[in-house]
């Protein structure tokens, strides 16, 4: 254990954390996910919620401020969306980013294609249906 780590952070996340570059993303997928068939590295953190993580993450992490930050995928047609899933999102990543917008929404074969060249999927404990989403690095503002 570190001191200013968040206890859901594991060195393998830390490490493929501080190695992404601007523009690099990372799935914090749910369960359900078919991370292990996308192609990237995949890290487990089961039994921990992607809301945990994001507590854990965004102290250490800058969003990108040239593109979309955030992504999350669209609902399936019939489908019910659980407004609670993005709403629980952003007041994890609000706590450190206050001015991050809001997740954009991608179609979910887009979604897909989108993991296929991510730096890395994290395989989280999260339930809730629709409950993946897209970080893309930003760079650390100079002071």
């Amino acid at each position: 254990m570190l001191k200013g780590i968040s206890k859901y952070m594991s060195p393998e996340l830390l490490a493929v954390l501080y190695r992404m570059g601007h523009g690099d993303e990372i799935i914090l997928a749910d369960a359900h996910f078919p991370g292990h068939s996308m192609g990237p590295q995949v890290i487990r953190a089961d039994g921990i919620t992607v809301t945990q993580l994001l507590e854990g993450i965004m102290p250490l992490f800058e969003l990108d401020s040239y593109a979309a930050p955030l992504l999350m995928m669209d609902y399936v047609a019939g489908d019910q969306p659980d407004p609670t899933v993005e709403r629980d999102y952003m007041q994890a990543v609000r706590q450190h980013a206050p001015a991050a917008p809001n997740p954009e929404r991608i179609e979910r074969h887009a979604f897909y294609e989108r993991a296929r060249t991510a730096f890395a999927i994290v395989m989280t404990g999260e339930v809730r249906k629709y409950g993946n989403l897209i970080l893309k690095k930003g760079v650390i503002p100079v002071r």
